[in-house]
């Protein structure tokens, strides 16, 4: 299991994170291709080292070509990760992690997630930070993720919409039950960006706050701003054991959400569906059912765990053509898994094992994987996943 830590004096932000994240390992150039397949304007990114008080690290800095970019709503969003060639966990996260950045600036202005068309959301800088940090975590193939108390300011900031308290409103709503220590300095250290993304990783890959392991990495991301007092600064520690994670013991709580529709296209069908599993459903399917006066119709089932309930049901009903979602709670039990790499006559493709009380019980090679592997050698998708398989008997995973 890969546990990531965070530990912040200086407060935390988009660029911060992506720096520190960098500095574990992840590959520059490897990132900006995959944030080059979004439809977006053009970009660079200038990470430079510096040291401050005495500790050293890096600053990632996103240059926009064209600072005349649109400032998107989240349906723009959803839209541009969609098209991106993308991990289906980057889409996840990426995708959960602006869903709440609306949901909290929507909570301060009255208004609706859907409806919130704002800078933070919309601006070059934030799409880069927010997918470019989901995309590191699966780079890194993190299981996990804690963070410490964030340092807050105190006072006031003036913003486009006037003089604001620190932390600002959508950074406050972001933190709530998140442990914070006020500081002195009248600047804003946690960005809403910032918080968006800590608070998402932590309901999505929580990892218990005692929980240790081998010291793998360590580096440090620095924001812009140099403080008086204390290095701007949030480090990051990558830390590795043996210990199976709570997304991956035996029963987890979730919840069922389920309505039946039969007045609905079914490319807007597919269309849920993916925004569904974009937005974090655990699972999503939908059964043929006959319907009053026996039309044809489709009951659309999501698993969910209990975070991502009210964003789902939005999607439901926004999306689709109900007039009401049935729900219910469940119990989901799960194996441990993880991705191992063997190596094929058609590159490397990845195999899923999954584990049963540290038995393996079920192996499966990555389809994405293996659809690019038979693309690139111009063979069958079943051949590269039959000898996938195979190339698994190879390689040791364990005791059966």
């Amino acid at each position: 299991m890969k546990l990531l830590r965070f530990d912040s004096v200086g407060g935390a932000s988009g660029n911060m994170i992506l720096g520190a994240l960098l500095g574990l390992g992840v590959d520059r150039d490897t990132l900006t291709a995959l944030l080059r397949t979004l439809p977006i304007e053009e970009f660079r990114l200038d990470i430079s080292d510096v040291t401050r008080f005495g500790q050293g690290g890096r600053h990632v800095n996103v240059v926009v070509a064209d600072e005349d970019h649109p400032h998107r709503g989240l349906r723009d969003i959803r839209d541009l990760i969609a098209q991106g060639e993308l991990g289906e966990r980057t889409r996840a996260l990426a995708l959960a992690t602006f869903q709440k950045l609306a949901e909290a600036e929507a909570s301060v202005h009255g208004t609706t997630p859907e409806a919130v068309h704002f800078h933070e959301v919309g601006a070059m800088d934030a799409i880069i930070d927010i997918v470019g940090c989901c995309a590191c975590l699966e780079l890194l193939d993190i299981d996990a993720v804690h963070c410490s108390a964030l340092p807050v300011g105190t006072g006031t900031v003036e913003a486009a919409h006037g003089v604001l308290p620190l932390p600002v409103p959508a950074t406050a709503v972001l933190l709530k039950d998140s442990a914070v220590t006020p500081t002195t300095l009248p600047f804003e250290l946690v960005t809403p960006t910032g918080a968006a993304l800590l608070t998402t990783w932590q309901e999505m890959l929580p990892g218990a706050v005692g929980e240790g392991g081998a010291i793998r990495a360590v580096a440090t991301g620095f924001g812009t701003r140099e403080l008086p007092d204390r290095p701007n600064a949030l480090r990051a520690m990558l830390l590795e054991s043996e210990t199976v994670g709570p997304a991956e013991t035996a029963e987890t709580a979730c919840r069922v959400l389920e309505c039946n529709v039969d007045d609905m296209s079914p490319e807007l069908v597919g269309s849920l569906y993916e925004r569904l599993r974009s937005a974090g459903a655990l699972d999503v399917f939908t059964t043929p059912v006959q319907m009053k006066k026996q039309r044809p119709g489709v009951l659309l089932t999501v698993l969910c765990s209990e975070d991502r309930r009210e964003a789902l049901l939005e999607l439901i009903f926004t999306e689709s053509t109900t007039f009401g979602v049935r729900e219910y709670p469940v119990s989901r039990s799960t194996l441990e898994r993880e991705l191992v790499p063997v190596e094929t006559p058609y590159g490397t493709v990845q195999v899923k094992v999954g584990r049963w009380k540290g038995r393996v019980v079920t192996r499966a090679p990555e389809y994405e994987d293996c659809a690019a592997a038979a693309e690139a050698y111009g063979a069958p998708v079943k051949v590269v996943y039959e000898v996938a398989l195979k190339s698994l008997e190879r390689v040791e995973v364990g005791s059966e």
